[in-house]
């Protein structure tokens, strides 16, 4: 049986194209075997052949409008803090720039030198450092160590002589770009710190060489040049030059006296700096410093060596508290020499007795004695009460008012002329010549006073020291009833030293007052050369009565009753006063111990210097004047005259008399 076959499904042909026209065309090639791909079979549901539904994205159009936003906003923020820095607030962020980016420091003038009238520098200027440093170098950020002050101060103290503490502090400050380390140092102690500075930077170096940090503790360690006070003689007239302090001002004597003058006026320098060293490229400005003035003393630097030599043995020999020596030119009021003891070094304050410091021959006031005798003498002479012969009995013992009065020793009655009085220095003698000067003892009193202030008591010299004390002189009708009687020889009153030299003066030039000069002149930066102004000159008592006085202090001298044979000097006339006066105690203020002096001039016929000595609270041998002052005041008046080249005196004395017989 035929085989039943099951029926063939008719497979539809390759579709024909058809031209533009629509008509039949050639047939399309048939696909090829792979090109062929199994179709996915359609979901269920879903109608076959049907395309799968696609997934719609946001809009991205809202997103770029918010970062747009963003960065809208920041940038606004940068152009307005642009516009604050470099607009609104230009001034100020320019100023901190340059603040810190320049550093700006003073260039000390040169100050000027304090020469003796010779020339010869008594006190001088060298180079010194002044060490700084710059703290914002000692942040760890700057210097990569984290305890750089530490380690710096360590480094430094020793060199500089500072507190390592104190150190540390300065130089932990790093808001501040400048600080003071120390003031003045010697070229050898920069020495050592520009060594050490150049150990640690070839350390750092090497450090960071090798990939390190490369710390350098002692990079801001800088310095500024500056000068350093010298005094080359030592203490030689410290009393007079006085000292200058840390900050290069003077502190005391001359120095702070003159200080507007010899100081100058300070330069200034200011340049850029990057890391504590200067940017060459950056530019700099300077304004140069004007040297000070040099200024030249009266002071003989000889003289003045012999007068301070001779005081301070004298001291030391009496265990006395202090003395002092001054030496005047007689004819023009020039200071040649004023000497202190104890003295002091200006050049090593630290190890100077605070007690000494300053200039006692004129800061100290203390009652004269018998040296201010001179002056009751010189009123009762201008006043016509008496001459040098009137004869005066001197009783050993004299009533007036509440007291009974004496000498400096138990006599019997002496027969004195009026220069006898004055060659043995009697108290008595001279109550008794000045009860003349007026019809009462007020008005005697009142005349006494006059020429006490033309004297120049109770008032300054004129030098215009620092500190100089005027002295202690009450009005007339002030006195009590003992000062009466106790001033006209030298007790209730007080001075210092350089004004009983002054009165002395005044009677060797004739019986005019030249006020006393310490400056000689002034030499400016430009080398001219300025002379200081004439003193003032007082005429105090007539030509005749000084030349009368003179003679009369020669027999104090050269009497063999008067009381200064000690001060004799072989060759020459020699006028002169001792004195001996209770002491006030300055600190319990009460009388104890003495105060000797002894003052005059030569030669006494053409004087030509003036001596003043005098030693505070002697207690070791005698305390009388002629007996310790008499021998100072010979030594330093020969070393002056043969200084000055003052010939010998042409005549013997003449020779007046001292005492007289009862009834001739």
């Amino acid at each position: 049986m035929p085989s039943k076959e099951p029926p063939r499904r008719r497979v539809p042909g390759p579709a024909r194209s058809r031209d533009a026209a629509g008509g039949p065309g050639r047939a399309r090639p048939a696909a090829r075997a792979q090109d062929r791909r199994p179709r996915r079979p359609a979901a269920p549901g879903k109608r076959r052949g049907a395309s799968p539904q696609s997934i719609r994205l946001g809009s991205p159009r809202p997103r770029l409008r918010l970062i747009s936003l963003c960065l809208t906003l920041v940038m606004l923020a940068f152009v307005v803090r642009l516009l604050q820095v470099q607009a609104v607030d230009a001034n100020a962020y320019t100023a901190k720039a340059e603040k810190n980016r320049y550093l700006e420091y003073t260039i000390a003038a040169e100050r000027g030198e304090i020469t003796d009238r010779s020339g010869i520098a008594l006190a001088t200027s060298v180079d010194a450092h002044d060490i700084t440093a710059d703290p914002k170098l000692f942040t760890p950020e700057d210097s990569k160590a984290p305890d750089a002050p530490q380690q710096a101060a360590a480094l430094l103290a020793p060199i500089l002589g500072k507190d390592e503490a104190e150190l540390a502090k300065k130089l932990s400050t790093p808001k501040s770009r400048y600080t003071v380390l120390a003031r003045r140092q010697t070229p050898q102690v920069w020495k050592q710190i520009k060594d050490l500075k150049s150990v640690f930077a070839e350390k750092a170096a090497e450090d960071r060489a090798k990939g390190g940090p490369g710390a350098n503790v002692l990079a801001g360690v800088l310095q500024e040049p500056t000068t350093r006070r010298v005094y080359p003689n030592g203490g030689l007239a410290a009393g007079i030059l006085g000292f200058v302090n840390a900050e290069g001002k003077g502190g005391g004597g001359l120095e702070a006296q003159l200080n507007k003058k010899l100081q100058g006026e300070d330069g200034k320098i200011r340049y850029a700096q990057a890391g504590g060293r200067p940017v060459p490229t950056a530019g700099s400005t300077e304004i140069p410093a004007v040297a000070g003035t040099d200024v030249e003393l009266t002071i003989d630097r000889d003289i003045q060596w012999a007068a301070q030599r001779a005081i301070a043995d004298q001291v030391e020999k009496s265990k006395a508290d202090r003395g002092y020596v001054i030496v005047q030119n007689t004819k023009t009021g020039e200071v040649l020499a004023m000497a202190n003891a104890p003295g002091y070094d200006p050049n090593d304050l630290a190890q100077s007795n605070s007690a000494a410091l300053g200039n006692a021959a004129l800061q100290d006031v203390y009652e004269p004695g018998s040296t201010s005798k001179v002056m009751s003498m010189a009123a009762v002479l201008e006043e016509g009460a008496a001459t040098p012969g009137t004869h005066v009995t001197v009783p050993n013992r004299l009533h007036r008012g509440d007291r009974l009065f004496r000498d400096d020793i138990d006599h019997p009655t002496w027969y004195l002329t009026l220069n006898g009085v004055l060659a043995k220095s009697s108290n008595i003698g001279t109550i008794l010549a000045t009860g003349q000067l007026g019809k009462t003892q007020p008005e005697a009193n009142k005349v006494l006073h006059s020429y006490l202030r033309k004297f120049g008591l109770g008032s300054t010299t004129g030098l215009d020291y620092p500190g100089e004390s005027p002295g202690i002189l009450a009005k007339p009708q002030d006195w009590s009833t003992s000062q009466q009687y106790t001033i006209p020889f030298g007790q209730g009153l007080s001075l210092n030293a350089m004004q009983a030299a002054s009165v002395y003066q005044t009677i060797a030039n004739g019986g005019v007052r030249i006020e006393p000069t310490l400056v000689r002149g002034t030499k400016d930066a430009d080398d001219r050369y300025t002379a200081s102004d004439a003193p003032k000159r007082t005429r105090v008592v007539s030509e005749k009565t000084a030349g009368t006085l003179a003679k009369m202090l020669e027999s104090v001298v050269d009497d063999r009753e008067g009381t200064g044979t000690k001060a004799h000097i072989q060759g020459y006339r020699v006028a002169g006063k001792t004195g001996t006066a209770n002491r006030v105690d300055p600190v319990r203020g009460v009388y104890k111990g003495y105060t000797a002096s002894f003052a005059g001039f030569a030669p006494a016929d053409d004087p030509q210097v003036t001596v003043y000595c005098a030693i505070q609270n002697p207690t070791e041998g005698s305390y009388f004047g002629g007996q310790i002052c008499g021998p100072i005041y010979k030594k330093v008046m020969e070393f002056a005259l043969k200084t000055l080249q003052t010939p010998p005196s042409g005549k013997a004395p003449a020779r007046m008399p001292v005492s007289f017989k009862p009834g001739e």
